[in-house]
């Protein structure tokens, strides 16, 4: 099964070693947990004047290495905390490091959409590689060309069969999958696929940054129970009118889903007066006490990556847990 850990499965070919920043240490704890391992101890700490240090507080020579860390807010704290820990695992004869990147911060600016704008995705990019990073494990990419950024191999894996999982328990009927934008299209067909069900898509134009305009659905909700399917949820101001539009249209139920929840901004307020039924998110990102709704639900992807570390350190096929249909 792609989402099984089988008990005892390390081959140790050589020694497996699980590091944690600071930005996600429940899910790196959760991970370890499933491998049978523990979180490798990391001193990592502030100077006075907000410089980070950091020492692997175990021998990680010859070891094959793995550094869970999403690059979410406070987003360039997170990401110098990254690239630290793997220079420091470089200079400790680290055998080789892998970057887990379960968030990857900056992935919107991923092309020049304006004169005189930077790529940042791919700075991002150069700068894990530069580091010393010999491999990259990531999930759901705001766009998938930025796997070719990188000169090194990108495992990108997919948080669709743990939410389609879910999904077949709510008891949905005539489910109809809804992509909040053109440009989300692909992942909501697969959502649709595996929950054999139908497709819409709102088209919107975003004039400015974080305000969007919409302007009609494409498709049939009508009398029909909807979950709408993004990467991820940041000040939630497309998801909201997403839900507001299809409430117009007359549907049942509204559902959301997003793969990252970011929740900046007026994001929570938002949701909170939004009249969507419940809001899915992975646990990518930690979610803090003051964003906690009952209507959000969090789901655990720490199945997923074990698994995924599980068959990179045995060198097996990850195509199983990375493929979409």
């Amino acid at each position: 099964e792609y989402m099984g850990v089988r008990e005892g499965c390390l081959r140790r070919m050589y020694q497996l070693h699980l590091i944690a920043g600071s930005a996600n240490l429940e899910l790196a704890n959760d991970v370890a947990k499933l491998l049978g391992i523990h979180v490798t101890p990391l001193n990592l700490t502030r100077f006075a004047d907000g410089e980070i240090f950091v020492q692997i507080q175990e021998n990680v020579r010859g070891a094959d290495v793995f550094v869970i860390q999403p690059t979410c807010p406070p987003v360039n704290d997170n990401l110098m905390e990254m690239l630290l820990i793997i220079d420091a695992l470089k200079r400790s004869s680290a055998k080789r490091i892998t970057a887990i990147l379960p968030y990857y911060g900056y992935a919107r600016q991923d092309r020049k959409a304006m004169p005189r704008v930077p790529i940042s995705a791919k700075v991002v990019a150069d700068l894990l590689t530069a580091a010393g990073t010999h491999r990259v494990l990531t999930m759901d990419l705001h766009a998938d060309q930025i796997q070719g950024f990188f000169n090194i191999p990108v495992d990108h894996l997919f948080f669709t069969p743990v939410l389609v999982d879910y999904l077949k328990s709510k008891n949905l009927k005539d489910v109809v999958i809804v992509s909040p934008d053109a440009g989300g299209v692909d992942r909501a067909r697969h959502v649709a696929m595996r929950m054999n069900a139908q497709l819409a898509i709102i088209d919107k134009r975003r004039e400015v940054a974080n305000e969007v305009v919409f302007n009609y659905l494409i498709g049939e909700v009508k009398g029909c129970d909807c979950v709408i399917v993004d990467d991820m949820i940041d000040t939630a101001g497309s998801m909201c009118q997403a839900v507001q539009a299809l409430v117009r249209e007359g549907a049942r139920r509204v559902l959301a889903a997003g793969v990252h929840g970011v929740l900046s901004g007026p994001a929570i307020s938002r949701l909170r007066e939004s009249p969507v039924e419940e809001v899915i998110i992975s646990n990518s990102i930690p979610l803090s006490k003051d964003k906690k709704l009952d209507k959000i639900k969090v789901l655990s992807t720490a199945r997923l990556f074990a698994e995924a570390i599980r068959r990179i350190h045995n060198e097996e096929s990850l195509s199983l847990i990375f493929a979409q249909p």
